[in-house]
């Protein structure tokens, strides 16, 4: 093989691969099951970071998930990115809705979990405890795997690399 199609196989699998070094931890509280929660390692000057997963509302009824706590950050909070006069802003959200018989991407990009005002930066390897609180399922303790620059950049490019600042608005 040469040089550039071992590198474009070996980036094709790692988009094929990535999503399952998230958490491989299936949670379930009731009627929801949260899957591959995954955060980036972040540099050393880094105060913030950001958590992915996936929430599936197996149930028949709608659920929402209020927030999220963390000893890990100063404060934890929901958060979406909007387009504002062309740059990509990120906006905390009250609430995400979990409509019933779908799964809910919380991915780069879009909505996510914030942890504003980090104690340490997030290293590779790691498993960070988080505690998600909904509506109607209640708390449900995670681990979100931290991954490194490279293996989340994967994942990041997928979706695109938003432009964004860290403004705080109220609502979905």
């Amino acid at each position: 093989m040469r040089p550039i199609q071992i590198l474009t196989t070996a980036s094709l699998l790692t988009l094929i691969l990535l999503p399952t070094l998230g958490s491989s931890q299936d949670y379930r509280i009731g009627t929801l099951a949260v899957a591959q929660a995954w955060a980036r390692e972040s540099p050393p000057t880094v105060t913030n970071g950001a958590a992915f997963m996936t929430i599936d509302n197996r149930g028949t009824s709608a659920d929402r998930l209020l927030g999220a706590d963390a000893e890990v950050a100063e404060r934890v909070e929901l958060h979406t990115h909007l387009m504002d006069d062309g740059v990509m802003r990120l906006r905390q959200v009250e609430f995400i809705d979990l409509q019933p018989g779908q799964v809910t991407e919380l991915k780069p990009g879009g909505l996510h979990v914030m942890f504003i005002g980090l104690k340490a930066p997030f290293k590779a390897g790691e498993r960070v405890p988080v505690t998600l609180r909904f509506e109607q399922g209640g708390n449900l303790d995670i681990e979100v795997s931290v991954m490194t620059m490279d293996e989340a950049g994967a994942i990041m490019q997928k979706y695109g690399k938003p432009t964004h600042d860290h403004g705080a608005a109220k609502g979905q």
